[in-house]
């Protein structure tokens, strides 16, 4: 099956319960990043909680090991069922958010690849493989990689096998879903629903995708 995540990165509390209000039967997961937290509080968790999704929180946690530690506590404490880390700050930061994801019952997702343009600088050459290899070895629950990029993906696959990969990068970004579905567990879709018009539609779309 392939999932699709909403990524909410709206600004405010009432917008954010009316968008996933609206959208909830037709998603599988809320990916909630910095916009959304800073605007309203880790608290606000356990309000979309009750929609009774799982919360990935895209904080793309990029530090030394004793922060990491620090951050995936907060974020599990406050009812997440996921975490997303950065890979390039090394195997010891990496685990230490893995490690704390698990303890906690919960999942962490490592950044193998990000979708926009500016990727390219530094992701490539083989650091994207290595990255992706690292969140093998430290035992990850998965890995983060373009939809904008579906080569991209078809290589990082045969690194992380059956190891999960979510797919960032539909719709605003060019991402198209069609070539995704079957390729990786979840696409991440944001602007597309939430500002469409009629956000429950805007997803309800994704609906032949999700198998």
């Amino acid at each position: 099956m392939t999932e699709l995540i909403l990524a909410l990165d709206v600004a405010g509390r009432e917008e954010a319960l009316r968008v996933t209000g609206q959208c909830a039967p037709h998603i599988d997961a809320i990916k909630v990043g910095y916009p959304l937290i800073l605007s309203t509080g880790l608290p606000f968790a356990r309000e979309l909680a009750s929609f009774g999704l799982p919360l990935i929180a895209d904080f793309k946690v990029a530090d030394i090991p004793n922060t990491t530690r620090l951050i995936a506590g907060q974020v599990f404490s406050h009812g997440f069922a996921g975490i997303i880390c950065h890979g390039f700050t090394g195997s010891d930061a990496v685990s230490a958010c893995i490690e704390t994801a698990h303890e906690a019952g919960g999942e962490c997702y490592v950044v193998a690849e990000m979708s926009h343009p500016g990727a390219e600088e530094f992701y490539h050459g083989g650091t994207a493989e290595r990255i992706a290899a690292l969140a093998v070895c430290l035992d990850a629950d998965g890995i983060i990689a373009p939809a904008t990029r579906p080569e991209r993906i078809v290589v990082l696959r045969q690194i992380v096998g059956r190891k999960k990969i979510y797919s960032p990068g539909i719709g605003a970004q060019g991402g198209d879903a069609g070539r995704l579905a079957g390729l990786v567990d979840g696409i991440i879709v944001g602007r597309q629903i939430y500002e469409a018009p009629d956000p429950a539609a805007a997803a309800a779309q994704f609906a032949p995708y999700r198998r």
